[in-house]
């Protein structure tokens, strides 16, 4: 249990490739800082900061409204416990079989990685009807939203030598490269070249920097140091300006 709440108290890798975020951006916007009294103790004394380190992972991303309303509301939703995967092995453009619902049996590319879930999203497959703004005078609109398949059971990858479905095993070439090898006919089941596709490229190689990019040297320079100062004790310092005066006294009643 301790194990999974160390991995699964952030993002997976693959969740979060695709967005292309910061880690540290990430990071903040999960951050949520609650000031409690020590447990069993009265409202009155001091509260000391007590961080959120269990968080509701769905298919919503951190950075969604609804994620936020799901781990920091009022009614806030329970951390479900995941046993983590050591070797993921589905990525972003894999084909995959589904295994159960009534898309059994159907094959599919895999559109979206929810690491922390174990769950893929396949797309158009798996899919239920879902109505969107619904009134009185208005019937709404009615879509088909893919919901998730867990790796562990619900899917299985699709080995391209006879497009059937197979359980894989990961194993080491004579090279030394790590590949993922097909347990029934023995192939290699290439990773696709979409995995390195994030929302910004499609391919590191292809990217053009842009001009107002951070370069790649300009990462670990120093441009900034914060400090505990005011705007006028900041151009104090600088002009070298001493403070000499002595405040007067003053009564808060």
């Amino acid at each position: 249990m301790r194990l999974t709440r160390t991995l699964f108290s952030k993002m997976g890798e693959w969740s979060k490739k695709y967005a292309n975020l910061p880690e540290r951006y990430i990071n903040r916007i999960m951050e949520k800082v609650y000031w409690k009294p020590p447990p069993g103790k009265p409202q009155y004394l001091p509260r000391k900061i007590v961080a959120t380190k269990k968080f509701h992972f769905s298919i919503h991303r951190p950075w969604s409204t609804i994620f936020q309303l799901d781990n920091f509301s009022r009614h806030r939703r329970e951390f479900v416990p995941v046993e983590p995967i050591k070797n993921w092995s589905f990525f972003r453009g894999d084909r995959v079989e589904v295994l159960v619902g009534p898309d059994k049996g159907k094959q599919g590319i895999v559109k979206d990685i929810i690491q922390e879930r174990n769950w893929i999203i396949v797309q158009g497959l798996n899919a239920k009807k879902v109505v969107y703004g619904k009134t009185k005078d208005f019937p709404g609109i009615c879509m088909l939203v893919e919901q998730p398949l867990l790796v562990t059971s619900q899917v299985h990858l699709v080995d391209p030598y006879d497009l059937k479905g197979t359980p894989i095993e990961w194993r080491y070439t004579e090279e030394g490269k790590k590949v993922r090898v097909s347990s029934r006919t023995g192939r290699i089941i290439p990773i696709p070249v979409s995995s390195e596709e994030t929302i910004d490229y499609k391919s590191p190689e292809l990217y053009v920097e842009q001009a107002k990019d951070t370069t790649a040297d300009s990462v670990t320079e120093v441009t900034f140091e914060a400090e505990l100062k005011t705007f006028e004790m900041d151009i104090m310092d600088r002009m070298g300006i001493k403070e000499d005066r002595v405040p007067k006294k003053y009564y808060w009643y």
